[in-house]
């Protein structure tokens, strides 16, 4: 998974935001002075055109769909323009704002030029979408250098409110690495809430607990929603709070795969109907036992997961690691069929390796 190098407003004092996050020195003084020069680029009023014409392009199609589909928070652009190598994201909500990601440039491209292209983004996006600068955000993503899945870089707790197929979330668009709401997973949140009537739901690696949510507003008899970190179980518990959960719905702070493994040893399993497993690619995380890799990992990892599955039940399981493959033969006391294309929304057509699911069942 990409790491997010900085995560601010872009009308605000760039430097000053680098400078409260805790990074290493040297990443420290290259951000400031990247920082500093796009913010220049931008008063300067440079412009990028053929990303203004995309852009209009795609708010003219994909406005259009996502307000049929009652969608509220969806991806705009992604890298359609190899020059302008960036995802844009629509959050929706009493206001409406926008996070732009740089995907990280390869060696061989001129910094200065990829700046400069950078800048030129930033300088229409307000145009084109008629949004205030103050609600533009910007992460600058590169390869991850650490092990933390989630890391956080900031400490500004700022939270708006979003609204996704009859479900209200709270967001972030400075704290972390992500919002909160991973967007290419909506095609599977909405499954889970069409399916979850009257079912018992597990949601294991839960993040933010939007999926439970959203088997809870589907009306699912009882949840658990299992995560290690405590900042993750809170950001859960106030989505819950949001949507009204109940007492059925509980949250569990646990490593995952210890709670799996203590649960395969129970005489009188815990029975679930409805399993959702989206565990991250990588983590070395001091709070674990061991280090997960998910290619390595993830033939046990399916099989405990499965093994707490009622009769007729479902596990779906999710990867967004592109060069994953499926050990079917580790698995082959399991029907596991492939339904990654239905789970990539329009939206994300441009980039369908930007997750795997499977639909797993008993054979």
């Amino acid at each position: 998974m990409p790491a997010v190098s900085e995560s601010t407003p872009v009308n605000d004092d760039l430097s000053k935001r680098c400078a409260e996050k805790a990074m290493p020195l040297q990443d420290l003084l290259e951000n400031q002075e990247r920082t500093q020069k796009i913010q220049s680029y931008v008063q300067s009023g440079i412009q990028a055109e053929m990303f203004a014409n995309r852009l209009r392009k795609n708010v003219k199609k994909l406005a259009q769909w996502a307000k049929r589909q009652n969608m509220h928070c969806y991806r705009l652009y992604d890298a359609d323009l190899p020059e302008y190598a960036v995802a844009v994201d629509i959050y929706q909500g009493e206001q409406r704002w926008v996070v732009v990601q740089e995907y990280e440039p390869p060696g061989t491209v001129n910094r200065d030029k990829a700046d400069q292209r950078l800048a030129g983004i930033l300088t229409e996006i307000p145009r084109v979408l008629d949004v205030a600068p103050t609600h533009l955000f910007l992460k600058i993503r590169r390869r991850q250098r650490n092990t933390e899945q989630y890391e956080k870089l900031g400490d500004f707790r700022r939270f708006y409110k979003v609204e996704e197929g009859g479900c209200r979330f709270w967001v972030n668009f400075e704290d972390y690495l992500d919002t909160g709401l991973f967007l290419d997973h909506r095609p599977m949140r909405l499954a889970i809430q069409s399916q979850a009537r009257g079912k018992r739901f597990l949601n294991l690696f839960a993040y933010t607990g939007t999926a439970t949510v959203h088997a809870a507003v589907g009306g699912a008899l009882s949840s658990m929603t299992v995560d290690m970190s405590n900042t993750y179980l809170d950001w859960a518990q106030r989505n819950f709070d949001l949507n009204q959960l109940g007492s059925e719905h509980k949250l569990i702070r646990a490593d995952c795969l210890q709670w799996l493994e203590a649960q395969a040893k129970m005489r009188r399993r815990l029975q679930f109907d409805l399993i959702f497993l989206d565990p991250p690619t990588f983590s070395n995380s001091k709070k674990m036992q061991e280090v997960f890799d998910i290619q390595n990992s993830h033939v046990g990892l399916i099989r405990h997961a499965a093994g707490l599955l009622a009769p007729n039940g479902v596990l779906y399981f999710s990867t967004n690691f592109r060069r994953f493959v499926l050990n079917r033969e580790a698995l082959e006391n399991l029907h596991c069929e492939d339904i990654s294309a239905q789970t990539i929304a329009e939206d994300f057509a441009r980039n369908a390796k930007i997750h795997y699911c499977w639909k797993i069942t008993h054979v």
